[in-house]
């Protein structure tokens, strides 16, 4: 997802992992990959094995309708869109008037209750189809220590928009890097049975490198050049996000097919893995 600026404010980990001279260039920084591995058990977890509304102690929810500088449709609630049952998680948005808004959907967040500095992040999910979806897995600045978006930087771990069946994109947004300048770091990948079927998306984040990777197949990769926040704001605290957008600039570019309402977005876990530090 694409955020307009100031629209977030910082907060704090449950369970946490974890410069230039007076001419106008800085000589980069020598960013050395140390090849880093990750624990085999999660340290932040849901495997979504109750039934009800999300967990609170790991979830909470952006709220409102206010285009979420996208022009977005939707309006986005903290309970009516969002339920856990049989093991799975179901995001829902729906064909229904909000707010002078006439959708609804829900967009959880672990901000302030999973706060995290480089790990390793996997999501199994069965996304929806149609004109007008825009389904996303992603992750923003905690702190927005370099200021807003993009410096304090975005990671799109999976997007996908209903009017380009199949094709999922992996992305990163900077200051120097972002859609608007048309300079972001991004993949396209086509994915089987999207719709029909769970894949595993995945992002590895170390100092060194962004990979992505759609059931265990790397798929993106982003390199730490070693230039500044600019270039690299992912030393510091993100958070996950997981929501279906509704139109928009991107998704809502060939309209919106009211018949595919309601459309769900089922996720059957989300991990977060420990990096473990090399020497």
């Amino acid at each position: 997802m694409k955020l307009l600026a100031g629209l977030c404010l910082p907060l704090l980990l449950a369970g946490h992992i974890c410069l230039g001279n007076s001419d106008t260039t800085s000589p980069k920084k020598i960013i050395v990959d140390k090849k880093w591995a990750f624990e085999k058990t999660p340290i932040w977890s849901d495997e979504f094995n109750y039934t009800g509304q999300p967990d609170s102690t790991k979830w909470g929810y952006d709220i409102g309708g206010r285009g979420w500088g996208n022009h977005e449709l939707q309006y986005y609630t903290d309970r009516g869109n969002a339920t856990v049952e049989n093991g799975l998680l179901r995001i829902v948005a729906k064909k229904e008037t909000k707010e002078n808004r006439n959708y609804t959907s829900a967009r959880l967040i672990t901000k302030g209750k999973g706060d995290f500095l480089y790990g390793r992040f996997e999501i199994r999910a069965k996304l929806p189809s149609g004109r007008g979806t825009w389904p996303a897995i992603w992750m923003l600045s905690t702190d927005w220590t370099y200021g807003g978006w993009p410096n304090s930087g975005e990671i799109d771990i999976m997007e996908h928009v209903g009017y380009d069946p199949g094709n999922v994109h992996v992305s990163t947004h900077t200051k120097a890097y972002y859609f608007k300048i048309n300079t972001q770091k991004t993949s396209i990948t086509k994915v089987d049975s999207i719709y029909s079927a769970f894949h595993t998306y995945r992002l590895d984040w170390t100092p060194a490198t962004l990979r992505a990777y759609i059931d265990d197949k790397q798929v993106f990769e982003m390199k730490n050049e070693g230039a500044g926040f600019e270039v690299w704001p992912f030393d510091k605290r993100f958070h996950l996000l997981l929501n279906i957008a509704v139109g928009g600039d991107w998704g809502g570019k060939e309209g919106v097919d009211d018949a595919i309402f309601p459309a769900t977005m089922l996720v059957d876990y989300v991990r977060v893995y420990r990096m473990i530090d090399q020497p």
